[in-house]
């Protein structure tokens, strides 16, 4: 069941749907595969809070951990990293036939 508190939508089942699956940004499947959530204030973060459940994208401890704390990226790069893996996460889900659309 979702549950909404003004714009943050959370959904547990599709946070588990990232296990055993693999990275969508480097392609690893290593058992640290976290459906991360997107550090965009525009998708629902804020202070204390993260992103809405549907804001989510697959990552491996790598990758999470060089989208919320690494210096490589730039914010600009960051921003791009996010949106590029949540479409990615979106179209393994429909792939996998993991969600579907309901009348």
């Amino acid at each position: 069941m979702l549950k909404s508190k003004s714009t943050t939508i959370s959904n547990p089942k599709l946070l588990r749907l990232a296990k055993d699956q693999e990275c969508v940004s480097c392609g690893i499947q290593d058992r640290t595969i976290v459906s991360a959530h997107s550090n965009l204030y525009q998708h629902g973060r804020g202070m204390g809070k993260k992103s809405c459940d549907s804001m989510i994208m697959w990552l491996c401890a790598n990758c999470h951990y060089a989208l919320d704390y690494g210096t490589a990226m730039s914010k600009e790069e960051k921003e791009e990293f996010t949106y590029k893996n949540i479409c990615k996460t979106y179209q393994k889900m429909w792939q996998l036939g993991l969600i579907e659309v309901k009348k």
